[in-house]
């Protein structure tokens, strides 16, 4: 956990359309000791479905229907557009950048495709460098029926990067060439039918992947390792609900986080309306349920403890609300904190701690 005196802002993405206006991400001071946000800045983009934070703290890069845009964090978090680059394809779902800050990452649900693209040094959006469409038939049923590339992220040790498909239910592993940004796929790791995985995320340690599956209300562990000739192993080794026993039919998992100290992890259920917060063994890397309760909202599509792990956030898509909550993790428990907070369909929230540069 950072010091007492460090200084947090919030950034949340929103969708735009039907909404009646163009504010897209909205940036937040955190009230860390109340567990609250305060409105600070409104940035105008369109349907920012998805946002991620180079590592080295310095730039935003967002979802838009053009493309992706990247911003710089200025004084006090807000952001200063630098540019914006097209992905020759449908409106991305999730972005990542290496753990260089050198390439960005671009998920593709409506298409199916995978899109690269060069960081230059000024944080500005370079040229594509690989462009890849999955292809493949998935489990017949509604939507899950054909590619959709919900999440891609690059193993800790930057070596591969892992694609979450969520119609043809497993996750594909690339090998990433950093001088070039090429894929090659080297492994393909099967979940089980009508899973639908959606995000992924690593331990800090970067020996387990935590993957949940949108249909099943599951999280999948998984053990990485490399074998000979330099290849990645993936082996899962825990299957664990986001549900209690009693939940609505109709639940859907949708967020993925880790606490900002990587002990916890976070995931949410739509039609279910409630936030689930997993233990993670330091040691195995297995998670325990710590709880499961209701949001006060519709469809959290994000959710997320505040980095002192006494506050949580949910972003409740339908219902166009935020709630917030003060949280007891001794004794599995969540209190409702404070009115709801207004905002047009939420969608993705990230907490950013200001570098001394950017520090009002």
């Amino acid at each position: 956990m950072s010091e007492k005196t460090s200084k947090f802002v919030a950034y949340v993405s929103s969708y735009t359309t039907g909404s009646g206006n163009s504010y897209g991400i909205h940036v937040y001071d955190v009230d860390m000791e109340n567990g609250r946000f305060i409105p600070k800045h409104q940035i105008n983009i369109t349907n920012s479905s998805y946002v991620t934070i180079s590592h080295n703290r310095k730039y935003l890069y967002s979802i838009t229907d053009y493309g992706v845009e990247a911003y710089k964090i200025t004084r006090g978090g807000s952001l200063k557009v630098l540019n914006r680059a097209p992905i020759n394809g449908m409106r991305g779902s999730y972005l990542s950048t290496d753990y260089t800050d050198s390439w960005l990452f671009v998920a593709g649900y409506h298409d199916g495709k995978i899109t690269v693209l060069r960081l230059n040094h000024d944080g500005t959006i370079g040229e594509i460098t690989e462009e890849i469409y999955h292809r493949g038939m998935g489990s017949v049923a509604e939507r899950n029926f054909r590619p959709h590339v919900q999440c891609v992220k690059m193993t800790r040790d930057n070596r591969f990067l892992c694609a979450a498909d969520l119609g043809l239910d497993h996750i594909n592993v690339y090998r990433f060439d950093p001088v070039n940004g090429k894929l090659k796929q080297v492994d393909i790791v099967h979940g089980e039918l009508e899973s639908a995985p959606r995000h992924l995320k690593f331990s800090k340690d970067g020996r387990y992947m935590y993957v949940v599956n949108e249909m099943k209300n599951t999280i999948d562990v998984y053990s990485y390792s490399l074998i000979e000739d330099d290849n990645p192993e993936f082996e899962r080794i825990q299957t664990i609900s986001t549900l209690n026993n009693y939940h609505a039919a109709d639940a859907a998992a949708s967020a993925l986080n880790l606490s900002d100290d990587f002990k916890y992890l976070i995931s949410s259920n739509a039609g279910d309306n409630s936030v689930a917060i997993f233990n993670i063994d330091q040691q195995t890397g297995m998670l325990s349920k710590c709880l499961c309760l209701p949001v006060s909202g519709d469809y959290p599509k994000d959710c997320v403890l505040f980095p002192d792990n006494k506050h949580l956030v949910s972003l409740n898509h339908e219902s166009n609300t935020m709630t917030f909550f003060n949280v007891d993790l001794e004794k599995g428990l969540i209190i409702m904190h404070g009115k709801e907070m207004k905002i047009d369909r939420p969608n993705c929230v990230i907490f950013h701690e200001l570098t001394a540069e950017q520090a009002d």
